[in-house]
């Protein structure tokens, strides 16, 4: 299992505001305790920041808001002496425009570094739309008067996308991964690994993707081939994991980058997931109006899970640093249904089969702050969108009730360790607000209380270990149909389990269908008590685990 730790909001040490190594170091014995396994760090390379350690500047330093190389290793050997595997984010779609190779590239049309970005010569005249996600003005060429040259950026203008056609380019970043390797880390988390690779002619979008940038970046003509070659030159050498953010993946071309043999990758995580409930290019990334639909929960899981069935293995996620907080998309955060609710999202996510990753501060049930002014908000995502949405004349107060449900930053509040002064994270000023609620939410809070957030999650974690019907098992959806109730059984060999879930604030009768029979006690339940029957009686938000005979 997977337990990713955002650094920045993790925990202070020096009392500047911002999380760092020496902070996290701090609190490994308490990562231990959650019964994980392997901790996925976001960037914590050399950078300016101007997507949060996703513009890096050196691929083999630490930012120094977190510390230093021997910080580095002082926390992999602390990891590795607690049994906790490490893995680090590879961000090698772009750059940042700080980087020696940028600084170089952009110098002159002469320069060695040059190709190692795609530049577009101004004298072809205005190159074909490229989206770009970051951008105010969506656009993802920027042109730059020292060469007269447009360069490309998917995300932010500091972030110029690298050119993998380059094979100077690969062979620095196969170098840089075999570094990072010979450290110790353990693997690496690969962000956007599937748009490395780009048709340098730069034609017009092909009609077949219907404007879809993010799927036609993901089909880059030699992306399987650079994957291969990134296996054969670092991977394949360590034993180490390799899990790439599937953005643009669909169920047809999952196996690719992880059928074990193709020799690319071990794991992919997909979006399709977090795309239930929000309307498709609205740019205000509303959800659909009321809750979103668990008929379309049920069916995007169970597809993803048949696609991994024989060969290959899967991933399920319900939040990162990318989404809201779990508990507040997908459960209910009201104080009453708090608890319970977040509860049986941790109980879907270590039941289904494939690897959880489970988002630091989600074990606490931590919420959406749900921010009123655009100057509380530090992500360059939202900043933008409402830059580009101003200039429209779009209606920013639409936009800004929309965000409390659905921006970044939601899910990089700091994590909230007690009722002291700044949730114990940090003594100075938080670099972002921290919630509230971190009064009642919080994890000193919850280690006294058995029956917590947290101590439930420690419950299901050792769950999983014990029973590896969890892990292996074959999953089977039942009750499809049914809007409010989202139930399954897991088997292997002789032993089957049945998963129960009450999707809803309130209480639902559900029949076992013809044919189960419960064999003893819950192995998990998010209430107090049970009364076996023909009929399930469950509790708003009840989550049940339920072994069979």
């Amino acid at each position: 299992m997977v337990y990713q730790v955002y650094p920045r909001s993790y925990q202070d040490s020096n009392g500047d505001g911002v999380g760092d190594l020496r902070g996290l170091i701090s609190r490994l014995d308490y990562i231990k305790s959650l019964g994980v396994n392997v901790i996925w760090l976001n960037p914590i390379f050399g950078s300016p920041n101007d997507d949060n350690g996703y513009d890096i500047s050196d691929y083999r330093a630490i930012m120094k808001d977190f510390g230093t190389m021997q910080d580095f290793d002082e926390l992999l050997k602390g990891m590795h002496q607690r049994g906790l595997k490490v893995v680090l984010d590879l961000v090698v779609n772009h750059s940042s425009d700080e980087h020696e190779w940028f600084k170089q590239s952009r110098s002159s049309r002469t320069n060695p570094y040059r190709d190692y970005y795609h530049w577009w010569p101004a004298e072809k005249g205005t190159p074909n739309k490229r989206q770009s996600f970051f951008d105010v003005k969506g656009d993802a060429w920027a042109y730059d008067p020292t060469t007269k040259a447009y360069y490309l950026h998917y995300f932010s203008r500091k972030q110029p996308d690298l050119n993998w056609e380059n094979p100077k380019l690969r062979e620095e970043i196969y170098s840089m991964m075999r570094f990072w390797f010979d450290k110790g880390i353990d693997g690496f988390r690969m962000d956007v690994i599937p748009f490395i690779s780009k048709d340098t002619t730069f034609p017009p979008l092909p009609a077949q993707y219907h404007g879809d940038f993010g799927r036609y970046y993901a089909n880059g003509p030699h992306l399987h081939e650079y994957l291969q070659e990134m296996n054969r030159e670092a991977l394949s050498k360590y034993d180490v994991m390799s899990v790439a953010e599937g953005a643009g993946v669909t169920q047809a071309d999952a196996l690719q980058f992880v059928d074990p043999a193709r020799k690319e990758l071990n794991m992919l995580y997909h979006f399709e997931g977090m795309g239930v409930g929000l309307v498709p290019g609205n740019k205000y990334r509303m959800r659909t109006p009321g809750r979103y639909s668990l008929l379309d929960f049920k069916r995007v899981y169970t597809k993803w899970d048949s696609i991994f069935a024989r060969t290959g293995w899967g991933t399920v996620y319900l939040g990162n640093h990318d989404q809201p907080r779990m508990t507040t998309r997908w459960g209910d955060d009201r104080p009453e249904f708090r608890a319970p609710s977040s509860k049986l999202l941790t109980t879907f996510l270590l039941t289904m089969r494939g690897t959880p990753y489970y988002y630091g501060g989600d074990e606490l049930g931590m919420t959406n702050i749900r921010f009123t002014n655009i100057k509380d908000y530090q992500d360059i995502e939202t900043r933008n969108m409402y830059a580009q949405l101003k200039g429209e004349g779009g209606d920013l107060t639409k936009f800004l009730a929309a965000q409390q449900l659905t921006a970044r930053d939601n899910g990089r509040t700091p994590f909230q360790w007690d009722a002291t002064a700044n949730a114990g994270f940090t003594t100075g000023k938080p670099w972002l607000t921290i919630n509230p609620n971190y009064a009642q939410i919080n994890a000193a809070a919850e280690e006294k209380d058995p029956n917590s957030i947290l101590n439930y999650f420690r419950k299901a974690t050792a769950l999983r270990r014990q029973h590896k019907v969890l892990v292996y098992g074959q999953y089977q959806l039942l009750d499809a149909a049914n809007p409010n109730i989202y139930a399954y059984t897991r088997t292997q060999g002789n032993d089957k389990v049945l998963v129960v879930l009450n999707f809803t604030s309130e209480k639902r009768d559900w029949a076992l269908p013809a044919g189960l029979t419960l064999g003893g006690a819950p192995w998990l339940n998010n209430y107090p008590t049970f009364a076996a029957g023909a009929t399930l009686a469950l509790l708003p938000w009840q989550a049940l685990v339920l072994p069979l005979r």
